[in-house]
């Protein structure tokens, strides 16, 4: 059987505690004040007192090979961390990285990468960009000072980032389909679940941003009942409507899941519409999901404190990183509330997750996995594949993997614009 809102939300808590926590019920617990919740955020995450001298960056570089964008970080010791940027965003955002990121860490300390995070943010007038551009940019050199940091320590980034709490992860595979025929839809879903064991997948509903028409007529609801007619009781189901609909059209969509005994709900109205997601989760006992388009600690702090949605979904790399997001992770915990990580799509995402996953103190019980990386990487104690619907996240130093050398070597250095 799937897993029920109640259940979901629960962690060990009470469901009369969890119905207080979501209808608003005066329970301090379930509902933290934002003074709570900003300490919760506040509190450090990057753990640096294994390192005994400066860990200076000499030089932050991005290189291209193909479609595939790499950070490439030396320390003057001579170490080096290295990461895979999502190459869909930076596409477009890449003058920011060069022109603002570069020049502002370079010479800096990389054991203060965290407090360093908010000078970056105020230095000229960063905070006027903020958003996917600014925040997809930090995300890729994270990674890579993160890998770094890993690599001169000997530490997984699971360690640097509070301790590594599991090695398995438990995943959902995800489609990105819409607008194919139910019955084509469910025969690609059990694809997805006969190559990796998953026991959960999620699937897209709806038409995206598209104001309560669907990408076929009737699709949602034929969807919604087919796959639990013909994927059966045993699989997790989770579906995703990009922002489709208004509160009244995303309540009936979610009383059919409700009735079908689906996980959660994922972004049922306007991403920026936080009041109509509220509407919709006050009437649905499904959890809802939420925070992909998300770029701002406060608007986090202000859905978890209203209790606008119940799962939080921080993407690590839009949102500018791992310890961003562990802020987020960190006051859904103090409300009671779990954090389901989204994963946007190129590189090594899959991998940004489970690392993430690995010591995150609130996780869902399942995670994305979008499929292999598409670059020649290699790993001595993973597979890095979905084996039996897990992952197993990898324990060598920062990322415990090796990006082919010869592929390093083939990428060109992105120069600065003039």
């Amino acid at each position: 059987m799937s897993i029920t809102r109640r259940a979901f939300l629960g962690c060990g808590v009470s469901t009369a505690l969890v119905a207080a926590a979501r209808h608003g019920a005066a329970d301090d617990q379930r509902r933290p004040s934002m003074r709570q919740l900003e300490r919760a955020a506040a509190a450090p995450v990057l753990k640096t007192e294994s390192f005994k001298s400066p860990v200076v960056i000499e030089s932050m570089e991005l290189l291209r090979n193909g479609r595939t964008f790499l950070v490439r970080i030396r320390s003057k010791d001579g170490a080096e961390g290295i990461s895979v940027a999502n190459a869909h965003r930076l596409i477009d955002a890449y003058p920011i990285f060069l022109n603002r990121l570069v020049p502002f860490f370079t010479g800096k300390d990389a054991r203060r990468w965290e407090e360093l995070l908010w000078e970056f943010y105020r230095d000229r007038s960063n905070y006027k960009l903020q958003g996917l551009a600014l925040w997809v940019c930090q995300a890729a050199a994270e990674l890579a000072v993160l890998d770094l940091l890993g690599k001169t320590s000997n530490q997984s980034i699971g360690e640097l980032l509070g301790g590594v709490r599991r090695r398995e992860i438990s995943v959902y595979r995800a489609s990105g389909r819409r607008g194919n025929t139910p019955e084509a839809e469910v025969a690609y879903l059990r694809e997805l679940i006969s190559e990796t064991g998953a026991q959960a997948v999620k699937f897209r509903l709806g038409g995206r941003m598209s104001r309560n028409a669907d990408s076929l007529l009737g699709r949602s609801e034929q969807l919604i009942r087919l796959a639990r007619e013909e994927l059966g009781e045993k699989i997790t189901l989770y579906a995703d409507a990009n922002s489709s609909y208004d509160a009244q059209t995303a309540i009936r969509i979610g009383r059919l899941m409700e009735k079908y005994d689906y996980g959660f709900f994922e972004e049922p109205c306007r991403f920026d519409h936080l009041e109509e997601t509220k509407v919709v989760a006050d009437a649905l006992t499904i959890p809802i999901a939420g925070g992909e388009q998300e770029f701002s600690e406060w608007r986090f702090r202000q859905m978890i404190h209203h209790r606008m949605v119940d799962i939080v979904q921080p993407d690590l790399h839009y949102y500018g990183g791992l310890i961003r997001s562990m802020r987020v992770a960190r006051m859904a915990e103090v409300a009671g509330m779990l954090c389901t990580p989204h994963m946007s799509g190129s590189g090594l995402g899959f991998l940004d997750v489970a690392h993430f996953v690995s010591c995150l103190p609130n996780p869902g019980p399942h995670h994305e996995f979008k499929g292999h990386a598409d670059l020649p990487v290699h790993c001595e104690t993973s597979s890095l594949k979905c084996e039996q619907g897990s992952v197993r996240v990898p324990s060598g130093p920062g990322y415990g993997v090796t990006i082919d050398p010869g592929f390093v070597r083939a990428a060109k250095r992105v120069t600065t614009l003039s």
